[in-house]
């Protein structure tokens, strides 16, 4: 069985115990993007699939539901490996926005820009601007927001999170959905590990987006790592870092 498979079928199966609780979320009438081809595409560049091996993207990206013609909000686009995935996913009738807050990380910064300038990402759109406002005035009724290994950010930089979650919420047409994945930290660490441990505890993250309005309606164990003690900086853990991967929706 080939590792493209395994991911697939993997994903398959997140996908229809997600259905479960929340369904799987895609725009209506069209089918949820080919995640496994995506990641295939003979263009992708090394580093990207680099990354891909501590992200296991096809899981991931079908976790999130995410498929042609969605309109996408992206927070911490970084170097832009998910706001490139978002674009193939959603095709050319979607739209995906691409957020940063300034000053952006010069090194993330130069490699988006190298990105853009790849025919893919024709449908993205960067936007600098605040994380709890980061999208103009007449920009909403998104079908999805991502927020993977990003959130944690927000609480060293000063984030009025509580704003952020409630934008959010705002930015989402009914039904929508937000998906985060983070750096897990013990138990009971909550915010406290944020800026020395790039972690974050789950249980605080659902707690915050929860007072927001979302409802928590499936999670994703496929990055999960126990050996990890979730105790070492994530850059520095000697095993793959333990992630958890959480769905919010907006209800209808």
């Amino acid at each position: 069985m080939t590792l493209h498979f395994r991911s697939r079928l993997g994903a398959l199966i997140l996908c229809l115990g997600a259905a479960v609780l929340a369904g799987c979320t895609t725009v209506p009438g069209q089918k949820p993007a080919d995640y496994a081809a995506i990641v295939a595409a003979p263009d992708r560049s090394d580093a990207d699939r680099k990354t891909d091996e501590r992200r296991d993207p096809v899981a991931l990206f079908a976790f999130t539901g995410i498929g042609p013609g969605m309109r996408v909000l992206e927070m911490g686009a970084g170097a832009g490996y998910t706001a490139e995935m978002l674009a193939r996913a959603v095709g050319p009738e979607g739209k995906v926005y691409a957020q940063d807050q300034a000053p952006q990380y010069p090194p993330a910064a130069k490699a988006y820009a190298a990105r853009a300038a790849k025919p893919v990402m024709g449908n993205v759109e960067h936007v600098l601007r605040p994380y709890d406002d980061p999208l103009p005035p007449g920009v909403g009724k998104l079908d999805a927001i991502t927020f993977f290994f990003a959130y944690h950010d927000t609480v060293p930089l000063g984030v009025d999170r509580a704003k952020m979650n409630r934008r959010l919420y705002e930015l989402l047409k009914p039904g929508g959905v937000l998906i985060v994945a983070d750096h897990s930290a013990v138990a009971g660490a909550g915010v406290g590990a944020t800026k020395s441990l790039h972690r974050i505890e789950e249980s605080s993250v659902i707690a915050e987006i929860e007072a927001a309005g979302f409802r928590l309606v499936a999670k994703g164990d496929f990055l999960r790592h126990p050996q990890d003690q979730r105790d070492v900086i994530v850059f520095r853990a000697p095993t793959p870092v333990d992630e958890f991967v959480l769905k919010f929706q907006k209800p209808q």
